[in-house]
């Protein structure tokens, strides 16, 4: 009788250990922007793909608005292993490398089809700097260009001394200094409070982040000056990718390109679709003035001369290399 029970006992294990070696692997994707944002239905699309593609082998569940972690410690928790994926705005990192900032240099590549010639000639030194951080990268998504949000109008450089100004990276916080007005630090998920409670007055946002926040019950005014289109980065754990299977591997890969793709068309799309709704809301939409834009483009200037000298030898570079492309 004992002999009968060890052997169960035994059985049991073995199938359970089978068991345990064919269940599908989970990974968790913290998003810093609302599920209703396009980066986050993307990322969705994205990890529906992953399942699908290896046969539920791998499956991912999207964390958005922040939910598991904010924007700001999302690449971290990628590289310690805390998740295995997500996504992140590489520029909020420009104090570990200056060129992670090389996608919000002031109107250097101010449309998409230019931000995709500077993403081609910078990714392989992006490349280089995740994979000394123990990052892979899937793939990256430009947001629409970035125009400057108000609650009043603004004509000129003088009329934003002392505005608190909502930054989310070096840059930003840069433009803010030059400008005369205040930076305050405020991640994405936390927009809408900050101006509704005076915390911030001002931000450079696509007209995406002001439409899905609803920024026009704070704000009044959004002008279009077609800064710059920051992007973020679906990345990966290389410890965790190394212990996938090369058929796994290329299907992820493939779904990446996807995204991708999809992610640079819906960032297209939603361009002027969320102008419309913004002036729709009751905000003022228009382009900048001539003399606002011409003062914007001296301390846009200022701005590349200093990144530039920031990121040395790389990033001069990949800029000589993005012009060649012109």
């Amino acid at each position: 009788m004992r002999l009968t029970q060890n052997l169960m006992a035994g059985a049991a294990t073995v199938a359970l250990t089978a068991g345990t070696a064919f269940a599908a692997e989970k990974w968790d994707m913290p998003m810093a922007y609302s599920a209703s944002n396009f980066h986050s239905e993307n990322g969705v699309t994205f990890a529906e793909c992953v399942g699908a593609g290896t046969n539920g082998e791998i499956t991912i569940e999207v964390h958005a608005g922040g939910s598991l972690f904010a924007g700001a410690d999302i690449k971290r928790a990628i590289q310690t292993g805390q998740v295995q994926i997500g996504e992140r705005l590489l520029s909020g990192h420009q104090n570990e490398s200056a060129v992670f900032g090389f996608d919000s240099i002031p109107f250097l590549a101010p449309s998409f089809d230019d931000s995709v010639k500077l993403y081609n000639a910078a990714k392989p030194k992006i490349e280089a700097l995740l994979d000394e951080q123990n990052l892979e990268l899937l793939y990256a998504v430009p947001w629409p260009p970035q125009g400057l949000y108000f609650k009043k109008e603004v004509n000129s450089v003088a009329d934003m001394s002392g505005v608190k100004f909502r930054s989310y990276n070096n840059t930003t916080s840069r433009l803010a200094e030059l400008t005369g007005m205040l930076p305050v630090t405020v991640e994405a998920a936390e927009i809408s409070q900050a101006f509704a409670t005076g915390v911030a007055e001002s931000m450079v946002s696509s007209g995406a982040t002001g439409y899905d926040r609803k920024v026009w019950e704070s704000l009044t005014h959004f002008y279009e000056v077609d800064a710059w289109l920051p992007r973020n980065y679906v990345m990966v754990n290389q410890d965790v990718w190394a212990d996938v299977s090369d058929a796994n591997k290329a299907a992820i890969q493939a779904c990446a390109a996807e995204a991708e793709a999809r992610g640079l068309q819906a960032s297209k799309d939603y361009t002027q679709f969320t102008m419309d709704g913004l002036a729709a809301g009751g905000m003022t939409v228009q382009p900048a003035g001539d003399a606002l834009m011409g003062e914007l483009r001296e301390i846009g200037a200022t701005m590349t001369a200093e990144w530039l000298e920031a990121a040395g030898d790389d990033g001069k570079a990949l800029v000589d290399d993005f012009k060649a492309m012109q």
